[in-house]
């Protein structure tokens, strides 16, 4: 992997140009509604994403990451590519970008990273528009009640 190194607008301390992250919102129909993928690091839940490699557009950073996160790599991107939303900056200045993708697959087997000699991720879980919003950090509140909207529409 490598590493990303913002430069640093010395007028404002953030950074000149933002460090872009891409992933996805990926989501399932069940029959007790719809339920959203969340995946643990340590102590912190997260939908799966992950950096820009350098060239690389924001789609198909999201679908690369999503399948070295959680293995699923045929997923439907059903509200089209030109349906995302970003976080406000976070951690330095990051934007993060989701777009939604959804899967039938139920079971998730953790990848191991090839970098890290194990899954990059410590769990995963299947969770509903509520719990995910008990799990997940606030800067991922405008990007889940997104996806409930958008979700919810169709």
């Amino acid at each position: 992997m490598q590493r990303v190194f913002a430069i640093r607008d010395a007028r404002t301390s953030m950074p000149a140009r933002p460090i872009r992250a891409a992933g996805a919102v990926v989501f399932r129909r069940t029959d007790g509604g719809v339920r959203l993928l969340v995946l643990r690091a340590y102590a912190k839940w997260d939908f799966p994403k992950g950096l820009l490699e350098p060239g690389e557009d924001q789609l198909s950073a999201a679908k690369r990451e999503v399948a070295e996160e959680t293995g699923l790599d045929d997923l439907d991107y059903p509200f089209g590519d030109d349906a995302w939303k970003e976080t406000l900056p976070y951690a330095g200045g990051k934007i993060a970008r989701y777009y939604l993708a959804e899967t039938e697959e139920a079971e998730i087997e953790l990848p191991v990273s090839a970098e890290l000699g194990r899954p990059e991720h410590d769990e995963w879980r299947w969770v509903s528009f509520d719990e995910a919003e008990d799990l997940l950090p606030p800067r991922l509140a405008i990007v889940l009640e997104w996806a409930k909207r958008t979700i919810a529409g169709n």
